[in-house]
């Protein structure tokens, strides 16, 4: 793995607004790309398709002897998370955010954003345009956008109705438009469509969640949501999920986004060389360690300890359920720049990656994304 300097392209921000993103400033970059080989790229796909066979026999174990409370689940969803994984409920995507040491030969897992990962159409669409003016000649890991669309219709048959709604968090123009590129790849499955901000979704006379169309109230009978269960579980109308609306994400999801998913792992698959060691509570003799709430987000919250010193932290509103001790491991720097790999999977299988990079130790929504090759 390289860092390449290079020149943006022309017109940049045309380009990057034509395919719907908008929110590019002071985030994507094209002055840098990193630079892979074939075999490099083989060992991420293989870590990536490894490590989610992991979490899927993690879920069974929840299931089998009822671990939900280590995950902070409140009482009333645990059947139907169960009922969401064992029936195989639709799930679109998931992201895996991976340290990789320079010449991929270490490869681990950082934490798994498989409720709402954002970073979607930049690593999909955004940077394979991008790959098409510097050299169409390289490749990338990158069949997102393809495996996407044809998932989506796979998902088809499955939505009563045959509509989709759409929700996301209200004023966040990432959430916005990443849902959007969901819903435009809906819309060429045949699937009939409608955006709803999450503020405006209420509930009818039976308890049904509905919205607003044509002044009618109609029943939303399928949903995708760019909103954390988390924070459903835990408000008013939390307590109206039911069997009776399909979510996507499903909601075993709240299970895998929780970082006690990574004590679980490392407690059930010890000596996988893609963990690191992780505690709940206490760092169990670890000298350099990541401390991360449970229920944390965007990497708030977060203390970094190097040899039993601070290294650097960071404030917030999370860690109310306590915290997860991982072991720290430095992210390769280049010329200071500190990369993650975000590793994707569509419906269960690995699909590319993207990339982001800071010159924090702590990766953040203000990190910042880079193009990236193999040849």
């Amino acid at each position: 793995m390289k860092r390449i300097d290079i020149v943006p392209r022309k017109d940049l921000d045309r380009k990057l607004e034509e395919v719907g993103f908008l929110y590019h400033k002071n985030y994507y970059t094209e002055t840098a790309a990193y630079e892979f080989t074939a075999g490099e790229v083989d060992k991420i796909d293989i870590a990536t398709a490894q490590l989610f066979d992991m979490c899927c026999k993690v879920m069974n174990e929840v299931i089998e002897k009822k671990l939900f409370k280590e995950f902070f689940i409140p009482d009333r969803y645990v059947e139907l998370i169960k009922t969401s994984w064992l029936e195989d409920f639709c799930s679109f995507y998931g992201r895996m955010d991976l340290y990789v040491n320079e010449d991929c030969s270490e490869i681990k897992l950082l934490e798994f954003n498989a409720d709402t990962p954002t970073s979607l159409l930049e690593a999909s669409v955004v940077q394979w345009y991008w790959l098409q003016e510097f050299n169409a000649h390289y490749d990338q890991f990158n069949s997102i956008h393809e495996k996407l669309l044809a998932h989506i219709g796979v998902c088809k048959p499955y939505l009563p109705g045959n509509k989709l709604w759409f929700t996301s968090v209200a004023g966040s123009l990432e959430d916005f438009m990443t849902v959007s590129y969901i819903k435009d790849l809906a819309d060429q499955n045949g699937i009939q469509t409608q955006f709803i901000d999450i503020n405006a979704i209420g509930l009818n006379s039976e308890g049904r969640f509905c919205g607003l169309v044509n002044n009618k109230y109609e029943v939303i009978e399928n949903i995708f949501k760019l909103y954390p269960y988390e924070w459903m579980f835990h408000e008013k109308f939390g307590n109206a999920l039911d069997a009776r609306t399909t979510w996507i994400e499903p909601l075993y999801k709240s299970i895998w986004s929780n970082k006690m998913l990574l004590v679980m792992l490392y407690k059930m698959f010890p000596n996988s060389p893609y963990l690191l060691p992780a505690y709940y509570g206490a760092a169990n003799g670890l000298s350099s360690f990541v401390k991360k709430p449970v229920l944390g987000r965007e990497g708030s919250n977060v203390q970094i300890i190097s040899n039993g010193s601070i290294l650097q932290e960071t404030g917030g509103e999370y860690g109310e359920e306590g915290y997860v001790y991982q072991e720290y491991r430095e992210l390769p720097s280049f010329n200071g720049n500190r990369p993650v790999v975000g590793s994707w999977l569509i419906g269960g299988e690995t699909a590319g990656m993207g990339i982001k990079e800071t010159t924090s130790h702590i990766h953040d929504n203000m990190s910042t994304f880079c193009p990236h090759y193999f040849k």
